[in-house]
């Protein structure tokens, strides 16, 4: 009998210390008719970096956004329609500005817990424009119309962005510009306090800015690592980040 005690005694050791892979929760879209939606990029992104993803349903009170919290080692903040210009002061600036009332709601309050909770956030495009906005920054409503730049914003164009040194990106993919795509037509306009941006493109838009918790992008990672490898190290660091809480 003591001779199956010592096996059994070291795998109870290994099970203990491998470390569990952590939950992490993504925000969706919804359709018209309410549901949720959003691409599997993303899912298959966090998935392959060695995460667990969840989608995340619409909240509607504080309280269902912490107990959310509370649950996940991380959250991602997807890209989407725009935020809604009230939530920093403006009115609709044209026919372009498409917003979701109820997802702004969700994600405002989702955002509010993120932060609360000190847990990594990794925000891409909305997302990137959601947080800034939350801690008090400001946004382009349509920069084709407000901005006169010679670099096409949107349509999945690709385009270099120029890093910050030291930065996540600078020290994930070298000091070098980067090469990103481009699915948005808004941009921040005031970065929030606090906010360091780390990265800009030519005309010099952010495209990507941190603070302690947050790492957030213009681009979208997901949809360039689904033909390039390369991009995997991107959400490694988010996932081992979550991990190490």
């Amino acid at each position: 009998m003591k001779r199956f005690l010592l096996p059994l005694f070291l795998l109870l050791i290994c099970a203990c210390s491998t470390p569990k892979a952590p939950l992490i929760g993504v925000t969706g879209s919804r359709s018209d008719s309410g549901s949720s939606l959003l691409s599997t990029n993303y899912t298959e992104a966090v998935s392959k970096a060695g995460g667990v993803p969840v989608i995340l349903p619409a909240v509607a009170t504080q309280a269902e956004a912490e107990a959310l919290l509370a649950r996940l080692d991380g959250i991602v903040f997807s890209g989407g329609k725009d935020v809604n210009p009230a939530w920093y002061g403006e009115e609709i600036l044209n026919e372009t500005v498409v917003v979701d009332t109820v997802r702004d709601h969700s994600d405002s309050l989702l955002a509010v817990a993120a932060l609360g909770s000190g847990k990594p956030i990794l925000a891409i495009c909305r997302g990137e424009q959601l947080i800034n906005v939350i801690l008090g920054g400001s946004l382009y409503q349509d920069i084709p119309s407000q901005i006169s730049s010679n670099l096409v914003h949107g349509g999945g164009n690709m385009h270099k962005i120029g890093l910050e040194e030291g930065s996540v990106l600078a020290r994930i993919f070298g000091p070098d510009s980067l090469i990103v795509n481009s699915f948005h037509h808004q941009g921040i306009k005031e970065a929030a306090p606090g906010i360091r941006i780390t990265a800009r493109s030519a005309d010099g838009f952010a495209e990507a800015y941190e603070t302690d918790r947050v790492f957030a992008v213009q681009f979208h990672p997901e949809k360039l690592l689904q033909c390039d490898d390369r991009w995997l190290p991107f959400f490694a660091y988010f996932i081992d980040r979550c991990t190490a809480r």
